[in-house]
């Protein structure tokens, strides 16, 4: 079955097991939203990922995790909540590409979506960590970090 064709026929399969995934470990964004709203959240970007499939381009992915990055840091979401959210419904793409692509085409389907998603969550923590840096404090001391040093920005005080 063509990569297209089998993330849009089991959209609505996908977006409820991993609707129930993120339910039953409660991670406390979504838990505040509900089912609901979680469902549509997962729609939307396995939406955006069929976008990018099709089009073989990266930037509608790019520029709607940035998006999700700001909403959920500014509505409260821990980071690795949105992480494991996009990690359930990646999980389940792979599982329907196991099962229904052939063997010679399963490198592409699963590179295409890997690239795309995990472009995506490379985005949403670089936008996610910008912004709770403009807010939080003490930073790492990096060249500390690099060169070994045991003193890392008052881990040791």
């Amino acid at each position: 079955m063509e990569l297209i064709t089998l993330l849009e026929k089991n959209i609505d399969e996908i977006v409820e097991k991993s609707c129930k995934q993120i339910c039953e470990v409660k991670l406390k964004g979504y838990t505040k939203v509900g089912s609901t709203l979680t469902k549509q959240k997962l729609t939307n970007l396995y939406k955006k990922l069929i976008e990018c499939v099709k089009t073989r381009d990266l930037i509608p992915m790019l520029n709607y995790t940035e998006k999700i990055a700001k909403d959920r840091y500014n509505s409260g979401y821990d980071l690795y909540e949105v992480q494991t959210a996009i990690n359930s419904l990646e999980e389940l793409i792979w599982q329907k590409i196991f099962k229904h692509t052939k063997p010679e085409k399963l490198s592409v389907s699963l590179s295409l979506v890997s690239s795309i998603l995990g472009a995506g969550k490379d985005n949403l923590a670089r936008t996610y960590v910008s912004l709770a840096s403009k807010t939080k404090a003490p930073a790492l001391n990096i060249q500390n970090l690099l060169s070994g040093s045991e003193s890392i920005a008052g881990l040791n005080d």
